[in-house]
């Protein structure tokens, strides 16, 4: 606070840095972790289905590979979602502007800047829309072949509980290592 102003963002400047920033919504979160939750629960019915392991004797070892799983894969939605957002908003960004801008073409009513600020907050919805479905998809799949790979390939000879443990831990943490890469 240099000669007694106050250091406030304006609306616009808040709006911006939430559209970028690695914060998700609430809503988002909560789409991630239930969706994380859900794809997290599969190894509990593959387990107990195909490798035969009792679901009683085996509920503590399920429920903490699930929420371990579940937290990491929550993570990798969220940088996912990071990465490919500002992408998807510059490559949609022409195409955003002309239908928005025509929508509002006749309306003398806005200024320029309105128009500007509606662009740009069509353009960052269907961005973060874009960015979080495939996000999901994306992780989604990625985690099941891991597993999939790890379970029935490369730990099919070890015992089914850490058959469980290492299939599960590792496919959720080299999905969660996977997702902080720049190059998707």
């Amino acid at each position: 606070m240099a000669g007694g102003k106050q250091n406030k963002l304006s609306r616009e400047e808040e709006l911006l840095l939430q559209d970028f920033s690695r914060n998700v919504s609430t809503k988002s979160s909560a789409l991630f972790y239930g969706n994380a939750f859900i794809v997290s629960a599969i190894p509990v019915w593959l387990f107990w289905r195909i490798h035969q392991m009792d679901l009683y004797q085996s509920a503590i070892i399920f429920a903490i590979g699930t929420i371990i799983s579940t937290y990491l894969v929550a993570m990798a939605y969220r940088n996912l979602k990071f990465i490919l957002k500002h992408k998807i908003a510059v490559k949609r960004e022409d195409a955003v502007a002309k239908e928005t801008l025509k929508k509002f073409a006749d309306d003398k009513r806005m200024t320029k800047k309105e128009k500007d600020e509606r662009v740009l907050w069509k353009k960052n919805e269907i961005a973060d829309y874009e960015a979080t479905t495939f996000s999901i998809f994306y992780n989604n799949a990625l985690y099941l072949a891991l597993l999939i790979v790890s379970s029935f390939f490369v730990l099919k000879n070890f015992n089914p509980v850490v058959n469980y443990s290492l299939a599960v831990g590792s496919a959720a943490g080299l999905l969660a290592l996977f997702s902080t890469s720049s190059k998707i």
